[in-house]
């Protein structure tokens, strides 16, 4: 196996685990959401936030590695426009994608609260739900262009 063949591998596998664990936890996050039952969303987003932090985390700190080595042993300059508006992208989802963490993971401590108690779940788990749903749109956007230009690389600037 050639070094550019692994780093690919590495690369599109990272990439898919990125693209594939978030669409998995905005499904899951959305399903268990909807049955508007505390214990519900407790127990589901227990396990989204293990999620993130074991797939989405490491894929996450593998991609710029695999990717930078990637670049290097074919060639390309880091200053290659698709390369370059890719580690923006990179950094527009990083930005959506790190308080996202933190709101499962208050969403899942305010519905096992609210489970625990008997409770209806509180507004402000409603709040950060919305929050958190909003996010997810220019994550996945930003996910998908960056699919685009890792297979297409378009000639961006000269």
């Amino acid at each position: 196996m050639t070094a550019y063949f692994a780093l690919k591998f590495l690369h599109v596998v990272g990439a898919a685990v990125l693209l594939g664990t978030g669409a998995g936890i905005a499904f899951f996050m959305l399903m268990a959401h909807r049955t508007g039952e505390a214990a519900v969303i407790a127990a589901t987003a227990r396990i989204v936030v293990i999620a993130d932090y074991l797939f989405t985390a490491t894929a996450v700190v593998a991609q710029p590695i695999t990717g930078i080595l990637l670049a290097r042993e074919v060639g390309y300059p880091l200053s290659e426009g698709w390369i370059v508006l890719s580690i923006i992208l990179y950094l527009v989802t990083g930005a959506f994608w790190l308080p996202v963490v933190w709101m499962q993971a208050k969403m899942r401590d305010l519905a096992a609260e609210a489970a625990a108690a008997g409770a209806p779940l509180p507004a402000i788990y409603h709040r950060l739900f919305r929050l958190w749903f909003a996010f997810g749109f220019p994550a996945f956007a930003a996910v998908m262009a960056i699919f685009w230009l890792m297979i297409s690389r378009p000639p961006l600037m000269p």
